[in-house]
């Protein structure tokens, strides 16, 4: 069973933040309270979070705000708002800021379960590197940021780990009996549209097959030592354009 969504819900409104903890409590997910951005960041420093809920409108800081700030923090990290007033200029504000959604109040607690729900698939990440030690250190960081890791060091078996569309694959592009490239073209075929991160300790020699995997979708490259703040980055980017279409298809 996957470890439950830890979300930490932002309002200066006690009141909103106790009536929707109670309610996420009952769902089954674990809450965290603040009343203003500068708790919600002293939160954030002392204990992981998979999402931050916030209202907009707070004194001091607001909700936009404190998604930059949080992004500063820990790239990459999840965040709803939550606004009474006219959503227009605020949805564009949050969604230019990389804000995973916007959620009108009084809050519509179906949308926001289903939100949660699409949250929670998208923490899967499958990482394919031949190298054991490279899998294991890799997994260990991704998982104390609330990732649900897949290590496979096999690439022949690479399609028992890709059954779902939501997760993310990190694919090395050097192994010892395959090109990295053609695992790509065979996830492919089952997953079209499954978000792929290249890694490679190769940049010269692996030139071609990078651009040919970028040619067929693959997300982006990143380059071995992996700077794990750019590699959050990445992974926040594909992580909130994927629960952006997912939430999009739903209201639509």
């Amino acid at each position: 069973m996957n470890p439950k969504l830890r979300i930490l819900v932002v309002d200066d409104d006690r009141r909103m933040t106790r009536t929707l903890a109670d309610i996420l409590s009952l769902q089954g997910y674990e809450i965290a309270e603040a009343g203003s951005a500068a708790e919600a960041i002293e939160l954030a420093r002392t204990a992981p979070f998979d999402c931050v809920l916030t209202d907009v409108r707070m004194p001091g800081m607001n909700g936009v705000e404190l998604h930059l700030e949080l992004q500063k923090l820990l790239p990459g990290l999840p965040v709803a708002l939550m606004t009474a007033y006219s959503a227009e200029e605020v949805v564009r504000r949050g969604r230019e800021s990389g804000v995973v959604s916007v959620l009108s109040k009084p809050l519509d607690i179906n949308q926001a379960l289903a939100f949660f729900a699409s949250l929670a698939r998208s923490r899967t990440i499958t990482v394919v590197d031949d190298d054991p030690a490279f899998c294991q250190t890799l997994g260990d960081i991704l998982e104390r940021r609330g990732y649900q890791v897949v290590k496979v060091t096999d690439p022949h078996q690479v399609l028992q780990h890709v059954d779902d569309p939501c997760q993310v694959l990190l694919l090395d592009m050097k192994l010892n009996s395959i090109n990295g490239y053609d695992v790509l073209r065979e996830v492919r075929a089952r997953c079209p549209d499954m978000p792929v991160l290249l890694i490679t300790g190769y940049r010269q020699e692996m030139t071609s097959a990078i651009q040919k995997a970028l040619d067929i979708h693959a997300y982006a490259c990143l380059y071995k030592p992996l700077i794990i703040p750019d590699l959050l980055a990445k992974l926040g980017e594909v992580r909130i354009q994927r629960l952006r279409q997912a939430l999009d298809a739903k209201q639509g």
